[in-house]
């Protein structure tokens, strides 16, 4: 909503009027002048010989900086507090420095430009901020984030629409840490243009355009947030509590569908070659104000490859020869051979249907264990899934700050897999961003890559999960 930029006239304006008061001067040590005279964190730091440089000379020095006559690193303001402040960053820091660059918004307007401690607490100041918030390793800089407020008139008692104000105040938390996660923006931005991901809405990067890409409902962001709370000490949380957030929003929202990711054909071998029958399907077991789909079954239907089993181990209770599986919301099924191709490969199953069993009627009501999904061959709509998972390591959590330093080293391969499969025909009226759970597959969005002849389908979350928030 505001940029820093939008205030460097007053920021200039506030400078002029530190030095005219004593409380900033120009200086001109080099940078190793500086540090050396900085001290350590066990000896005090000491002060530039032009620190007591005369108000007068000081701000002639400033305005001419502005005015483009020197280069860069030849002079600095630096705010006059204490060189022997046990917090370091009280030891005179430095206000502005001399940048012969151009502004993407302001342009060349100017050369020089406000160092971050000191613009923030203006800036905040100038927009109302009551409290700004940020992350553990700035708790050393709030002393100087006061200093400035106060030292520019803002700590005074005023009001800001409608409400006494006494300025803006800083308050440190634990910055969010998810496990298998980069949170660094600098990482992130290395693997943005390094092209390890797609860009900076690819859906494993934790942005918040690429959450939105994945299907990830603000709901559910909120919710994760709320239960992670506030706290001052650094802590890492288990990113399977943000997919259970989601998990429990999806599950609340997103209609049900059949879709079949490693497909393989069924052909029903007793019902001729027109055989066609419509079914009714529940959009949502838990919400029937989301109304029923038609779901068409023919001779020929798309299975999970690993619904099927030619050698089954024991409790195996899914289609397998001879044995019977009930289809989701249709019939039940008998596997009766199985065809393969010549590399020894499945081409098809061919099984028999229990035209008796329909959902719904009397002979459904035989007791078969098992129950899979289905899409029907003749009447289903191909379309493409993208699998994501965490896109670090295991080893990326547990891994030296040292090592940390090349983040690509702990890239996950498996945090993409892309496969092809089929889906039910109503979903081609899906609009992008719209959310579905896919039965025994997981929830999934699909994505602003589709088009009409090839649909796109992220998946946000699996449906299986051991985390439970306690």
């Amino acid at each position: 909503m505001y940029f820093a930029s939008d205030y460097y006239d007053k920021l200039y304006e506030i400078a002029e009027d530190f030095i005219k008061r004593g409380l900033a001067y120009v200086d001109e040590l080099t940078p190793e002048q500086m540090t050396e005279y900085r001290g350590t964190l066990t000896t005090p730091g000491k002060n530039s010989p032009w620190r007591d440089r005369p108000a007068e000379e000081s701000l002639d020095l400033f305005r001419r900086m502005r005015a483009g006559e020197f280069p860069e690193g030849r002079y600095i303001l630096r705010a006059k507090i204490d060189m022997a402040s046990p917090n370091i960053n009280m030891r005179d820091p430095a206000m502005y420095r001399i940048l012969y660059k151009e502004h993407w918004r302001t342009g060349s307007k100017w050369c020089i430009y406000p160092m971050y401690d000191f613009a923030h607490p203006i800036s905040d100041a100038l927009e109302g901020i009551t409290h700004s918030l940020c992350s553990l390793e700035f708790e050393n800089h709030r002393p100087l984030y006061d200093w400035v407020v106060e030292n520019a008139g803002f700590r005074k008692e005023s009001t800001f629409n409608g409400k006494i104000y006494h300025g803006p105040r800083q308050i440190e938390f634990a910055r969010l840490n998810i496990t298998r996660t980069v949170m660094s923006k600098r990482h992130l931005r290395r693997l943005v243009e390094e092209n390890f991901v797609s860009g900076w809405d690819d859906p494993r990067m934790p942005t918040l355009c690429a959450m939105r890409r994945r299907g990830y409902p603000g709901a559910a962001i909120r919710n994760f947030v709320e239960q992670v709370g506030l706290s001052k000490v650094d802590s890492t949380v288990d990113v399977a509590m943000l997919d259970a957030c989601v998990r429990d929003e999806l599950g609340n929202t997103s209609p049900r569908v059949m879709a079949v990711l490693n497909p393989v054909k069924v052909v029903f071998t007793n019902v001729p070659e027109d055989w066609q029958d419509t079914l009714p399907m529940e959009n949502h077991p838990d919400h029937p104000e989301m109304g029923e789909r038609n779901v068409t079954i023919s001779k020929e239907i798309w299975i999970e490859q690993e619904d099927f089993m030619e050698e089954p181990p024991k409790k195996y209770f899914r289609l397998k020869p001879e044995g019977e599986v009930r289809l989701k919301g249709a019939y039940i099924i008998k596997c009766e051979n199985v065809v393969h191709a010549a590399d020894g490969s499945i081409d098809h199953i061919e099984c028999s249907v229990d035209l008796t069993s329909r959902s719904g009627s009397e002979g459904a009501n035989r007791k078969v264990k098992g129950t899979i999904h289905w899409v029907d061959a003749r009447d289903c709509s191909a379309f493409e899934a993208r699998l994501y998972d965490q896109l670090m390591t295991e080893e990326w959590d547990t891994a030296a700050a040292e090592d940390k330093k090349d983040v690509t080293k702990f890239l996950s391969p498996d945090s993409l897999k892309i496969t092809r499969g089929y889906c039910e025909h109503s979903l081609v009226s899906a609009k992008v961003g719209d959310t579905f759970q896919f039965l025994r597959n997981g929830y999934f969005c699909k994505d602003p890559d589709s088009t009409d002849e090839h649909p796109v389908y992220n998946r946000v979350v699996s449906l299986k999960s051991s985390f439970t928030v306690k």
